[in-house]
């Protein structure tokens, strides 16, 4: 595991090597929020409650989620570079596993990220913005628990996305669709509340409300009891079919491999 580990330490050692990329990062996410912030401020015309939903629950939302998307960033094109480059079959002979060196550089770019990204937007943002506080010490710490098997479940959406480098030329028309879906799925561009009964249904049925939804929701104190345990039970069931789903993907990719390049 050390051996992994100083795969997200290098990533998190070569993110602080572009200072200005990160400074551009923390603009980034706070015009996202600003914009965020300004168009629902318009839309609630004053009011601090639309059905049932006070303003101070979108702001803090939609800066977990944008805080999240942020941390969540990830590598996407690593595998197809890989291929193309036809250095894949190099990967495969080194005494590390491929997928869990991938994860961990994606960890530690995520580590940056929370750092020197989210964190400061959010103490910028919490002084002119309604950000509520967790609702207690425990949801709090449930809270980050449930973002690290959202990452999880997202990291696995991506590798499978990812996979398809081994049919594919070009993935980035792929993973363009994934994060359309994601962010509005997810909960990211629009909150949950304010989607139709029928929309949340079926989101209930995919992994998408998983990522960010269910740590806002914990956060905010909205789940007890019962419904925490479905929660998390519903986070490790997707983490559970899609590294099935990727595994399956990974290895008939392997058998179909073509190195192009090298």
């Amino acid at each position: 595991m050390n051996t992994y580990l100083q795969f997200a330490i290098i990533k998190f050692r070569n993110n602080m090597a572009y200072r200005f990329e990160y400074l551009l990062g923390i603009l980034n996410t706070l015009l996202s929020f600003v914009v965020y912030w300004s168009i629902y401020k318009a839309l609630y015309g004053g009011a601090d409650t639309v059905d049932g939903v006070t303003f101070s629950m979108v702001t803090t939302n939609f800066i977990i989620a944008l805080g999240l998307s942020s941390a969540f960033t990830k590598n996407e094109m690593f595998l197809q570079d890989k291929i193309k480059q036809g250095t894949i079959a190099n990967e495969l002979l080194k005494p590390v596993n491929f997928k869990l060196r991938m994860l961990f550089e994606d960890l530690g770019e995520g580590f940056f990220r929370v750092i020197f990204n989210f964190l400061p937007t959010v103490i910028i943002a919490a002084f002119f913005a309604q950000l509520q506080a967790p609702s207690s010490l425990l949801n709090f710490i449930l809270c980050l628990v449930s973002t690290l098997l959202g990452y999880i479940v997202l990291w696995l959406i991506s590798f499978i996305v990812q996979s398809w480098s081994f049919w594919l030329f070009n993935v980035w028309g792929l993973i363009t669709i994934k994060n359309v879906f994601v962010n509005i799925l997810a909960g990211a561009f629009i909150p949950m509340w304010f989607m139709p009964d029928w929309l949340r249904s079926f989101i209930n049925l995919t992994p998408f409300d998983s990522i960010y939804f269910t740590p806002v929701q914990l956060y905010l104190g909205e789940l007890q009891g019962y419904e925490i345990l479905i929660n998390f039970a519903r986070q490790i069931l997707w983490i559970v079919i899609l590294y099935a789903i990727g595994e399956f993907c990974w290895r008939k990719g392997i058998k179909k491999l073509v190195v192009q390049g090298g």
